[in-house]
């Protein structure tokens, strides 16, 4: 089905063009309509047109307002102030343009008329390492950021590039190979032979890694041995690049097992680590000093940037290969954009990385550009995130000083929500398994929703309390909006409601659909500006005014058989709207909570 007009658009175009009519020889002009709390909209773009004609503003909105057609979509208008216009929409346009909604099952949202292809690298997890409250951002604005630009018709590339190459493998590898008897389990799990659980698995890894860590910091002889093994690895020696592929194997199956109870779908041909790009390092390097961008410096070859300054006042360089041979992260990184951009053919590249990286992606962004592989068709952007704070304020830690675990902190989250919604399961009567279930549900989209509800950029505080509280900007009071809405639908039969646009609307029922209308123009902005929390905002703004709709208009006990149906229309198109919102930020919605 084509895409509906928002009633915004559809008013915007009517003042436009009768702005033009108005003034022919001042062009095309805004009109700077905007929602308001005198009317409906509230059009602007008069005084700023006067000025440019030498007119009276005044005079020049009268004669606006003359041009404007009313009856169908305008009830009313109103020259207030210099010239502003107090815009008040029928009642008739609301409920037919929700209904045109209503019929399409993207509810009227229209795809990007400039879509293209976006490679977005996010969930960064490294091997043989425990993912901790740090890789929780990048993971939960990745992902809805992928279903957010994938709902606007962009195609979108996942990228996840894990930490799997590097001086400390050299460490892992040769400390297991001369410890033959660690080998048994490892090659079981790599044959498939044996089913172990992710924690499981960070278990071995975690006893093997501070096992070899010890070693490699006691005993100079195996210090020598373990850098040597690095230029094995390095180089592709068989073995050695077969035990470093069982630490990636079995890294995964505890990757997968963190991103599951994140309720986030990672797949295999998406992780791309910094070994995928190996080959690449010394073509990339070669290009950048062939072409000039990269210069030796003392051995190195680095790029220098007049605008980044180190403490003493001397340029920041970025080094692309070091002056042992060795690759840097900016060769990686460099030859991951070469990849994306050449053989992915992306148009764009959005990194989610922690802000505190800003000044290494601003180098490795300008340095792509003076290569050519960034140009005005194809943009790098860093969607930079704040830092997970505890409730104190400071970085968040466990109570000895330890980073948290990300599975632990998810794990009580789930716990906190079920015992929430346990709680309140008697009186809908839930099972043991919805307890479960619903329980994860909502545990979940509370960690999810507190870090989508805020700026990325910001930091904010991780307080499980106020996440999984029943009031308040949660997730848990979407769901529980959501599901209020679903309960009444089902006392009135699931049959699609009859929208009537024939019938006066209370000022809580126009509230609300005006709101929901906005639903397209808000996920445009959202991925237009790398924004999952204005969805997030646009989402607690129509549970909200759902909630004073139902406490001020009676639905299964409306006055009229009709002013019932409509009512339940719009409980539907919420509930719609509500589902769908809540699935671009990768949060579910349970039918009965």
């Amino acid at each position: 089905m084509a895409s509906v007009p928002s009633l915004a658009s559809s008013v915007n175009q009517r003042v436009a063009d009768a702005l033009a009519s108005a003034l022919p020889e001042a062009g095309a002009t805004d009109p700077l309509l905007r929602r308001s709390d005198r009317a409906d909209f509230q059009a602007n773009g008069i005084l700023a047109l006067a000025k440019k004609a030498k007119a009276n503003p005044r005079e020049l909105a009268a004669d606006v307002v003359g041009a404007i057609p009313t009856g169908d979509l305008i009830q009313e208008i109103e020259v207030s102030g210099p010239g502003f216009l107090n815009i008040t929409i029928t009642d008739r346009a609301i409920i037919e343009t929700l209904a045109a909604r209503a019929a399409d099952d993207r509810l009227g949202v229209p795809h990007a008329a400039n879509a293209g292809t976006t490679v977005i690298d996010y969930a960064q997890p490294n091997v043989a390492k425990e993912m901790h409250v740090g890789h929780l951002r990048s993971a939960v604005i990745g992902a809805a950021m992928v279903e957010i630009l994938e709902f606007t018709g962009e195609k979108v590339i996942r990228r996840h590039h894990i930490g799997d190459w590097g001086t400390q493998f050299g460490m892992l590898i040769q400390y297991l190979l001369e410890h033959p008897h660690e080998l048994d389990h490892k090659a079981d799990v790599a044959a498939g032979d044996v089913e172990v659980s992710g924690e499981e698995a960070m278990s071995n890894l975690n006893r093997l890694y501070k096992a070899s860590r010890a070693l490699f910091d006691s005993d100079e002889e195996f210090k020598t041995r373990a850098r040597a093994r690095v230029v094995d690895l390095q180089a592709g020696e068989p073995e050695t690049l077969a035990l470093w592929q069982r630490f990636v194997d079995e890294s995964k199956i505890y990757f997968y097992s963190v991103f599951d109870k994140l309720d986030m779908d990672i797949q295999d041909p998406d992780v791309v680590g910094e070994s995928g790009y190996n080959d690449m390092l010394a073509e990339t390097c070669k290009l950048l000093e062939d072409s000039g961008v990269a210069v030796r410096s003392n051995g190195a070859l680095c790029v220098f940037f007049d605008e980044y300054k180190g403490p003493d006042g001397n340029p920041t360089p970025l080094i692309v290969q070091k002056s042992d041979g060795g690759f840097g992260y900016a060769a990686t990184d460099l030859s991951a954009i070469r990849n994306r951009v050449g053989e992915l053919k992306a148009d764009t590249l959005i990194y989610v990385v922690d802000a505190r990286q800003s000044l290494h992606f601003k180098m490795v962004f300008e340095t792509a550009r003076r290569a050519g592989w960034l140009n005005d068709e194809v943009k790098a952007v860093q969607l930079a995130f704040g830092t997970v704070l505890g409730k104190d304020g400071k970085p968040f830690k466990t109570r000895e000083g330890e980073t948290v675990r990300l599975v632990d902190l998810l794990d009580e989250a789930v716990e906190r929500a079920t015992a929430v919604v346990r709680d309140k399961s008697e009186k809908i009567g839930l099972t043991e398994e919805e307890i479960v279930s619903n329980g994860r549900y909502v545990g979940i989209g509370a960690v999810k929703y507190a870090d989508l509800s805020t700026s990325a950029g910001r930091d904010y505080k991780f307080d499980l309390d106020q996440m999984v509280s029943l009031t308040g900007d949660t997730s848990v009071y979407l769901q529980y909006a959501y599901a209020r809405n679903r309960s009444i639908l089902r006392k009135a039969g699931e049959t699609r409601p009859v929208a009537h646009p024939e019938l006066a609307l209370a000022p809580a029922e126009r509230a609300l659909g005006l709101h929901i209308d906005q639903f397209g123009e808000v996920v445009a902005d959202a991925a237009a500006e790398y924004a999952p929390h204005k969805v997030a905002a646009f989402l607690f703004q129509l549970a909200t005014l759902y909630s004073t709709f139902f406490d001020q208009c009676p639905v299964l006990k409306a006055d009229t058989a009709e002013q019932m149906e409509n009512r339940l229309f719009l409980c539907d198109l919420t509930a719609r709207t509500l589902t769908k919102g809540m699935a671009l930020l990768g949060i579910r919605t349970p039918e009965r909570l």
